[in-house]
């Protein structure tokens, strides 16, 4: 049900993404205890501040309004991906070289199963990053269906 639901709402938000020469992040439709939610997350270069995304939910509610691809109540949420953005695939990888990026993995690799440090390369479907191990600045080459969940990571 969601899948065709997501697919509608995209045909509608493109339009206005590209008049305001945003990106689409990511879009979802979850069920949340008695509350469904749709999610939009845009962005562009040099990100996106929240007048943005006030235009965007009030030109997607008139649409959404239009159209009616929803039929129960929802709540919209229209935001920025933020400064941890998730890397869900391998294009948002080559995209975010030279960024620093947290990486959980569904196996070991030498000995362990999370890295933060920055992105170096990601070729050939092999993500590297070098990071800090006691003192050290070591790399990992990591496959990248290996990779259970990564994000930029914020450097503090």
């Amino acid at each position: 049900m969601s899948e065709g639901i997501l697919v509608k709402v995209k045909e509608l938000l493109e339009p206005i993404l590209l008049e305001r020469n945003l990106t689409l992040e990511d879009l979802e439709y979850v069920n949340e205890g008695k509350n469904y939610f749709l999610r939009v997350y845009i962005d562009k270069d040099g990100g996106v501040d929240l007048t943005e995304c006030s235009i965007v939910s009030e030109q997607l509610s008139e649409k959404l309004d239009e159209h009616d691809p929803i039929k129960e109540a929802y709540y919209l949420e229209v935001s920025s991906p933020g400064a941890e953005k998730p890397l869900k695939t391998a294009q948002d990888f080559a995209m975010h070289v030279g960024k620093n990026v947290y990486v959980s993995l569904y196996v070991h690799i030498d000995g362990e199963k999370e890295y933060e440090g920055i992105l170096t390369d990601f070729s050939n479907n092999i993500a590297t990053v070098n990071y800090k191990f006691k003192h050290r600045m070591k790399q990992v080459q990591i496959p990248y269906d290996k990779i259970a969940k990564a994000r930029l990571a914020v450097v503090l």
